[in-house]
Formats: C-alpha cells, sequence, structure tokens
C-alpha cells in the first residue's frame, strides 16, 4: 500500500451532520405507526449504530424477508429525511477540516450503515460529497458495527494499511469497530457525553477543535 501520513476515515450519521435527535424522533414516529414504543435507553443500546435490519427485527421480534427490511427502512429513512431536509448542514467546522485534509493530501471516506438514499441525501445535501475518496455502507459489508469489516474494507480501498488511518465515530459500536480495525479513533461528543467516549483516543465536541496537525500527532503517538 501507498506510503502516505496517514488517512481518515468518517461515519457518516452523528459526524458529517449532527443529526441523532432526527433519527430518534423519525424512530419513535415510525414506532408509533406501528403501535411499538421505543425508550431513550432502547434508541442508544440497540438503534444507534446499527443496521436497518437489526433495528427492525428488534422491533418486530422476529426475522424479516428482504422485502420488509427495504420497505420498512424507506418508510422510516422517509420520515426522517422530511425531519431534517430542513435543519440538514455539516457538522460545525467539518467543511474547514475537510479542507484542510484536502490541502495536504489525505485520502479520507466514509464508513456507513446509513441506506443508499440517506447517503447521497446527506453527503449531496451538505456539499462535501466531493472531499471523499470512497463511500462504504451496509452493502458492501457481511457484518455490520462493531465487526471492524466496514472500516477495513475503506482502508482497502483508499490503499491505507489500519494502523494509519484514524476514524472519526460518535457510536459506541462504531468506536468498538475502529478500535477492533487496530486504527486511532477521535470519539465526537455529539450523540454521547465526553466521559462516555474516554476509551477512544482523543475526544472532541466537533471538528472545531480538529486540525490535521492534531490527527496527524495520533499517529505519532506510541
Amino acid at each position: 500500500m501507498q506510503k502516505i501520513p496517514l488517512a481518515v476515515i468518517f461515519d457518516m450519521d452523528g459526524v458529517i451532520v449532527d443529526n441523532i435527535t432526527y433519527h430518534f424522533d423519525s424512530w419513535k414516529q415510525f414506532c408509533a405507526a406501528h403501535s411499538f414504543t421505543l425508550s431513550e435507553d432502547e434508541l442508544t443500546r440497540y438503534v444507534n449504530g446499527r443496521v436497518a435490519r437489526e433495528v427492525l427485527e428488534y422491533l418486530f421480534k422476529r426475522e424479516l424477508t428482504a422485502e420488509e427490511v427495504h420497505r420498512y427502512t424507506e418508510e422510516k429513512e422517509e420520515i426522517y429525511r422530511r425531519l431534517y431536509w430542513p435543519h440538514l448542514q455539516p457538522t460545525r467546522g467539518l467543511v474547514d477540516f475537510l479542507q484542510q485534509l484536502k490541502a495536504q493530501g489525505i485520502p479520507t471516506a466514509v464508513a456507513t450503515s446509513a441506506p443508499a438514499t440517506n447517503i447521497d441525501f446527506t453527503l449531496a445535501g451538505t456539499g462535501v460529497k466531493e472531499y471523499f475518496r470512497t463511500i462504504v455502507d451496509a452493502r458492501h459489508v457481511k457484518r455490520g458495527k462493531p465487526d471492524p469489516e466496514i472500516y477495513l474494507k475503506a482502508a482497502e480501498q483508499i490503499g491505507v494499511t489500519p494502523e494509519r488511518c484514524v476514524v472519526i465515530e460518535d457510536a459506541l459500536l462504531g468506536i468498538e469497530s475502529g478500535l477492533a480495525a487496530g486504527m486511532k479513533v477521535i470519539g465526537i461528543a455529539t450523540t454521547h457525553r465526553p466521559e462516555e467516549l474516554t476509551h477512544t483516543h482523543l475526544v472532541v465536541k466537533d471538528f472545531t477543535e480538529l486540525s490535521y496537525e492534531k490527527v496527524l500527532s495520533l499517529l505519532e503517538d506510541k
């Protein structure tokens, strides 16, 4: 693989956009329409960071067909996009950070469990799609987070060894995935409190606290 200083791999929901409350609200509306209830604890433990099939089968308490998963996923995500569209914007400081990485020639990728419709909605809608060399989503892997497969696949596609990759994550399952991949992980405190992210290599409130130099220093620390 190419010898470059580092690569940065971004989760999408809760990282590129600070949107978790809208996802939670859309799950609540979906559940109400199907006579389910979800507590705040369940939303955090069984929804955030998981692929749609896992969440839906948790709700319905049975295995779903591929057609059911697709239909219910689209129903829920249409609710989410309607709720979030008026508020869609990149997380504070993201564009400046991406421009720093681009100026340094640092490859970047997105690794997300989100469905394809949401990926285009988010990356095109915020105007940041051009900054990412590759996008890896649930269609490209057999195992979702916390398995490291999605981050390892992203590293492979951008041609950087895992130990030279830095992951930026908000979700506990995603953090577990990045650490299991052997990567440095930055926890962004959009979904969880900073004290819940102390097992990462660095905790920030948003991208205004990040720079190319700070990220590079994570790989230089032994």
